[in-house]
């Protein structure tokens, strides 16, 4: 009979550390089954609610192999590792929206620190995860997703009344520039703008999405406070440079969240270092670590930094973003980390949790 017990086991596992959870499997609760049979031979269950690549699921396992095979009496390991991304922090059901499982808001408190381009490729990172993705472009009077996804024309609608999304590399999107020629001003006012934007987000027929990432315009106005308040947004990340100026607004941006009690799933540097495509220099031209000081200043997550690279602009211009257009480089795998770190985030929150969706009161201070 084997002297292997299942606290060993645990204990062993609690040892590391997985990366994208910021915590070990065991308090993280990924650890789903234990079995020990006699003669030390051990297999391990681990479920993840956030997507993973069959490599990078290796590699966990490899590290939860690792350490159970360095007890003592352990004979075998056997770890399976299972994936199943689930509905977090939804409010009421009258309030979900067909199709979604979670609403995650790219937000920014400016324009000009390439949100609308971590967005896609993020959409894109998770995707190649294995999940099932869609993008809303939110920016009603910018828009910019249907280039950067390359999709041109106008989306079909079967009954009159809904949108079938348009899709390509596998990612449904959604967009006013679909409806509009690209060189036509939205010439809205806010009421009708934020309208729109529940149209297109409700009457689109997102078809089983794991996640809908919503490309949200820069600020904090009526289409960021409509989006907060009356969608059931999983979670938000923010996107700034290093600069003052942007670290500023992205603060807004972040407080905005945190009044109507939208939780922040962390913050992407963006633009953090700049490569020469000549010499491949590298230079901080915009400040250093100013989304490292956002994050320990507000305790929120650093999901990871991006370069200012000049193949990252020209890809989506050309409507094949970095994910896709070189998914084996160095630019699509730090995508693919924090679209990770953004998931792994979302999977320790609650599971439609309507408590943590109080009603918003305004009063005066």
């Amino acid at each position: 009979m084997s002297t292997v017990t299942r606290g060993q086991i645990e204990q062993a596992i609690q040892g590391w550390t997985e990366p994208h959870l910021g915590r070990d499997l065991v308090s993280a609760r990924s650890v789903r089954e234990i079995v020990v049979e006699d003669g030390g031979a051990v297999t391990i269950h681990v479920g993840l609610g956030f997507p993973m690549s069959s490599a990078a699921r290796q590699q966990l396992g490899g590290a939860v192999h690792e350490r159970v095979s360095a007890i003592d009496g352990v004979t075998s390991v056997k770890v399976q590792v299972d994936c199943e991304v689930r509905a977090h922090g939804v409010h009421r059901s009258s309030d979900s929206v067909k199709g979604v499982k979670n609403i995650i808001a790219v937000a920014s408190g400016k324009g000009g620190v390439g949100k609308s381009t971590c967005a896609v490729n993020l959409a894109l990172a998770l995707s190649a995860e294995g999940a099932r993705v869609g993008i809303l472009d939110a920016d009603i009077y910018g828009p910019s997703q249907p280039r950067m996804l390359g999709i041109s024309g106008k989306p079909d609608s079967p009954d009159g009344k809904s949108l079938q999304p348009m899709t390509n590399y596998d990612i449904q999107s959604m967009s006013a520039g679909y409806l509009i020629d690209e060189e036509t001003p939205m010439i809205w006012r806010g009421p009708m703008a934020t309208q729109a934007l529940e149209q297109l987000l409700r009457e689109t027929n997102w078809d089983d999405l794991d996640y809908l990432v919503v490309d949200m315009p820069p600020g904090t106005g009526d289409i960021q406070l409509t989006l907060s308040q009356k969608v059931p947004v999983s979670g938000a990340v923010i996107v700034t440079t290093p600069q003052d100026i942007a670290l500023l607004d992205a603060r807004k941006g972040l407080k905005m969240f945190e009044k109507v009690n939208v939780p922040v799933l962390g913050v992407v540097e963006n633009m953090s270092t700049h490569i020469c495509s000549q010499c491949g220099h590298e230079e901080h031209i915009f400040g250093e670590g100013g989304g490292a000081r956002m994050a320990e200043q507000y305790d929120i997550d650093l999901l990871g930094s991006l370069p200012l690279d000049i193949r990252i602009r020209e890809q989506a211009d050309g409507g094949k973003p970095t994910v896709v257009a070189d998914p084996d480089g160095a630019l699509a795998t730090s995508y693919r980390e924090i679209a990770r770190n953004i998931a792994a985030r979302l999977s320790l929150q609650s599971e439609d949790s309507p408590s943590r969706f109080p009603k918003i009161v305004v009063e005066n201070t």
